[in-house]
């Protein structure tokens, strides 16, 4: 039987859970994160959405992550996976006794870079539209064999709605909604999610739900062995868990599984972090 669904790589698209939502960071405040994002797959997502079996494949990628208060309303944002590592298993064939041996590509990864203006800044609710351009710094035929990837090799624009707010003294919601026009023949997507997280002191335990459509109007080929597909589709919960060390200094923690997905890995994908409120 097929392996059971399970994640859809979340922080490693353009769709990186940003911390803000629709709040704005303020003038010469920020948040900083160092994380490290882990998946290891043998199944993945087909064009049809079945899960099939495919030769062990892996994608650690270490990153940067920052929002900077430019204004009262304008915060400058960046994604920069600095350093991805790729590797695909060896293969040995019972009957012939024959070995394909593995591969590996360690690279940088495809950075995000951008604005997010805040136009309704009230209590209870924020608004504010983000502006993303995707850079192709990723590797798009890496190893010996040339099919490993750290990127998709497209340059991309991502514009998003978030509205987030406070339900209660202790509870905080957010939701957004996004489209991401994307070049060299990758179909566009729209993006949608929600979020919601109590505040316990000095743990915050947040539910997230992220989801990614793509309008399959775009002739890229799509790849089987990794997330920088084209047509890439997922609808996915993750559970996250922040623990506030310091006045500054904070832990993360996440973890989650797709319900659905085509044209990317199935397997658990996990995240940890330190961040820095400045």
């Amino acid at each position: 039987m097929k392996k059971i669904i399970t994640i859809a790589v979340l922080a490693l698209l353009p769709l990186v859970a940003y911390a803000g939502g629709g709040w704005p960071q303020p003038k010469g405040k920020g948040f900083f994160k160092l994380g490290q994002n882990a998946i290891r797959s043998s199944a993945f997502f087909n064009p049809a959405g079945e899960v099939i079996d495919i030769t062990t494949t892996s994608l650690y990628t270490t990153s940067l992550y920052g929002e900077y208060g430019l204004t009262g309303r304008l915060t400058g944002l960046f994604y920069f996976p600095f350093f991805v590592r790729g590797t695909l298993n060896e293969i040995q064939y019972r009957q012939s006794g024959n070995v394909e041996p593995g591969d590996a590509v360690n690279a940088v990864g495809d950075t995000d870079v951008g604005f997010k203006y805040t136009f309704l800044a009230g209590k209870p609710f924020y608004a504010g539209f983000t502006v993303l351009l995707g850079l192709p710094l990723g590797d798009t035929g890496g190893g010996r064999s040339g099919i490993l990837q750290t990127g998709d090799g497209e340059f991309n624009q991502l514009v998003r709605l978030d509205v987030s707010g406070s339900l209660t003294s202790k509870v905080f919601a957010s939701a957004y909604v996004g489209f991401n026009n994307r070049t060299r023949g990758f179909s566009d997507e729209f993006r949608y999610g929600a979020e919601i997280g109590v505040t316990l002191k000095k743990f915050t335990p947040i539910l997230k739900i992220n989801s990614v459509e793509s309008f399959f109007n775009g002739d890229a080929e799509a790849v089987q062995n990794g997330i920088f597909s084209n047509n890439t589709e997922y609808f996915s919960p993750t559970a996250e868990v922040n623990y506030q060390w310091t006045d500054h200094l904070g832990l993360s923690v996440s973890g989650g599984f797709a319900l659905s997905g085509r044209n990317i890995l199935a397997a658990p994908n996990w995240s940890a972090g330190v961040y820095w409120k400045l």
